[in-house]
């Protein structure tokens, strides 16, 4: 390539607290992948001070300023690198990310086939490193060595038999319980000392042996369902095959490296009993419910997320997820360790998001369409600062196929802007009959409420689906999402996959609209959350649309969560209004007309929804389901609330075989699939129809 040149120059190296930061002669071997170091350009002619193989390398530009990088070399060990100003930055970073790549890809294209080679559980690491010196005894090298073999052509794949399976599992067995051992008897060496129980080698082969037995895992699932498949027509009606469940559960979850021994049946809590009782949902009604708004009280749960802190004592548990990652790769399949999660389910945020209610029902009490599409975009902008509840990147629970979440909010007619043209007198005298029915019932209430539903409907992909209505303002919005996430090297992506939609009935108007992507990043450190990309809000009927980029910080220089838009008359190509901020401070709106608008997002009022109590929720219900997991966070317990997280999702794939096993659709209970996209059961404005038909058909 053009840019595969070799490049050398002075950088800054931090070395360690006592020494810091020193100035070393770096050089970049392209053709050799690697980048070498000398303590000057005069000892460049005698062997490097330091070598880092660049193959695998993930190469950082550093969040701490605009000057400093790091190397991650695929052995482990790290370069924490300054240059004298932002652009020597970027031109070392981009050249060295060209020649990782280029030598990434050589090998993947140098290596022969898997079926060709034998696997042994050897480290790969420096042969002079204490974890290398360390060999694993002959028995265990026996067993995990692996030879593969071609069958002779034209021979046939024999159908697996019950008893193979019985063996497979019986050998699996045996191999989780050496690797537990072998976790064990690494955590029993000292922290200190020349060979400690944080040898780089070592947490790199608890983490890599861990992800070994994870594939192991998925394999044997995929044999039991493939004889399943085969069986099914030969056996009667009602057979319970029993070897399909195996003996031993190979664990997810770590802690700091270790295994977790969870007790047998009879001795978990209840609780846990509890979560693994349903196996059939099927068993369960899916009709849609109507929830009694009296029932609902005020929320009074304040789970304020405390700091990640320090990653370093949680590095085993990060090497361990590292270790089953390669950049751009989904992490939907991926089990992310426990002391991560937020004290909430997905489905919960996404009702986090309506924390403003006055805004959004007064988006209908525009006097123009103009002032509707700014007045939704003023709303939209501040739904994310509550929703993302602070700047630590954690992240939710993972929704449970058909786990639902339902609340309100009361909004105080006196605390929404209003316009004497959107009154309730304004309208014509049909509609007032249709909204009259609506209220049909109801005593004259000094507030409005706001309902909002939402359900996870599809498990692969993860797909969730919400709707919020206020009946009063004859205004609904409807979303599905499907949350898709990539690994990035040091960040992890979030992809919101889907489109909403807004329906103001009073006007006749539909707004619909995308949501930005999300961005975890130095996820070795403490992580932080960024929103970026390009979202639109289009009106078909008005003609009116918005454009929002939120921007991500750059390499060098810029602010954090900065966000820039504009709404615009799409007729004319006029701009009527400008925004720029941040989306979790300060907003500031600038009309044609000269006026400009600030909304401090810090001092905006957040109003608290309204949830039945537990004891009221269904069992499917997204507080009720995950309360275990959530009590034990609260408490700081991570090991019982990995057991509790772990009871749940074990269960979803019981029902996900059992389904898959008898070819049972998955049922919804509040969504329909309509095309490539998901709608609420009863929309406001299908109801609105209904009545308006009916009301017709009287006169």
């Amino acid at each position: 390539s053009d840019h595969m040149e070799n490049i050398c120059g002075y950088l800054m190296k931090y070395t360690n607290l006592v020494t810091g930061w020193q100035y070393r002669f770096f050089v970049l071997n392209n053709d050799a992948g690697l980048l070498e170091y000398f303590v000057n350009e005069q000892s460049r002619h005698l062997k490097p001070r330091g070598t880092l193989q660049l193959a695998g390398a993930v190469i950082s530009p550093s969040d701490e300023d605009s000057h400093t990088f790091t190397v991650n070399a695929a052995s482990g060990e790290q370069y924490k690198l300054r240059a004298t100003d932002a652009k020597e930055r970027q031109h070392w970073v981009s050249r060295l990310q060209i020649c990782t790549q280029h030598h990434t890809e050589a090998i993947g294209k140098n290596n022969p086939p898997l079926k060709s080679r034998s696997f042994s559980l050897a480290s790969q690491g420096s042969a002079n490193s204490p974890g290398v010196q360390r060999r694993l005894s002959q028995n265990a090298v026996s067993f995990f060595n692996v030879g593969h073999h071609r069958l002779p052509a034209g021979k046939r794949v024999p159908i697996i038999q019950p008893d193979h399976l019985v063996d497979v599992r019986e050998m699996m067995s045996q191999a989780e319980g050496q690797q537990r051992d072998l976790i064990r008897s690494i955590e029993c060496l000292p922290v200190s000392g020349h060979l400690t129980s944080l040898d780089q080698d070592l947490l790199m082969l608890k983490a890599t042996s861990m992800a070994t037995m994870n594939c192991l895992s998925d394999c044997f699932h995929i044999l039991q369902l493939q004889h399943a498949s085969q069986q099914k027509g030969s056996l009667p009606a009602g057979t319970t095959i029993s070897w399909l469940e195996p003996k031993i559960s190979l664990s997810n979850h770590f802690k700091n490296g270790a295994a977790q021994n969870f007790p047998a049946e009879i001795n978990k809590p209840a609780s846990v009993r509890e979560e693994q009782s349903i196996a059939e949902p099927c068993h369960l009604t899916r009709e849609p419910e109507e929830i009694n708004p009296d029932e609902e009280l005020e929320d009074t749960c304040d789970d304020k997320e405390d700091d990640l802190g320090a990653v370093e004592e949680q590095r085993s548990v990060i090497l361990h997820l590292l270790s089953q990652l390669k950049l751009g790769m989904d992490l939907t399949r991926v089990v992310l360790p426990t002391f991560i999660l937020e004290k909430r389910s997905l489905l919960e945020m996404y009702a986090d998001f309506m924390s403003h209610p006055d805004l959004f029902i007064a988006i209908t009490n525009g006097a123009t369409p103009e002032e509707r599409m700014i007045r939704f975009v003023e709303y939209y902008l501040t739904s994310f600062h509550e929703g993302r509840k602070g700047a630590i990147a954690k992240k939710p629970y993972n929704p449970i196929i058909g786990e639902t979440f339902r609340c309100s909010w009361r909004m105080p007619k006196s605390e929404v802007p209003t316009d004497a043209g959107s009154s309730f007198s304004a309208l014509s005298p049909s509609e007032q009959v249709i909204l009259s029915k609506d209220l049909e019932g109801q005593t004259e209430l000094d507030y409005y409420t706001v309902k909002f539903v939402a359900e996870q409907v599809s498990h692969h992909p993860p797909v969730s689906g919400f709707y919020a209505e206020c009946v009063e303002r004859k205004m609904c919005v409807s979303a599905h999402v499907w949350t898709k996430s990539k690994f990035l090297g040091m960040s992890i992506g979030v992809t919101m996959v889907g489109e909403g939609l807004l329906s103001l009935l009073e006007h006749g108007e539909e707004y619909t609209f995308s949501l930005p992507c999300a961005y975890a990043r130095s996820i070795l450190t403490v992580p932080w959350v960024e929103l970026g990309g390009k979202v639109n809000i289009n009106c078909a009927k008005t003609g009116y649309s918005a454009s929002i980029n939120f921007h991500t910080k750059p390499f060098y220089g810029g602010k954090l969560h900065r966000v820039t838009g504009e709404v615009k008359q799409n007729m004319t190509n006029t701009v009527v209004c400008r925004v720029q901020g941040e989306w979790n401070n300060v907003l500031e709106f600038t009309y044609n007309n000269g006026e400009t608008k600030y909304v401090d997002l810090t001092k905006l009022s957040v109003t608290r929804k309204r949830v039945r109590p537990l004891e009221k929720q269904g069992p499917f219900e997204s507080r009720r389901l995950w309360q275990h997991v959530t009590e034990s966070l609260r408490d700081g317990d991570i090991d019982k609330a990995t057991e509790h997280k772990r009871a749940l999702e074990e269960r979803q794939r019981n029902e996900e075989r059992l389904r898959a096993e008898t070819e049972t659709p998955w049922c919804t209970k509040y969504f329909l699939k309509e095309g490539d996209g998901w709608v609420y059961h009863k929309p406001l404005w299908k109801t609105a129809s209904a009545a308006q038909t009916q009301q017709t058909d009287t006169n």
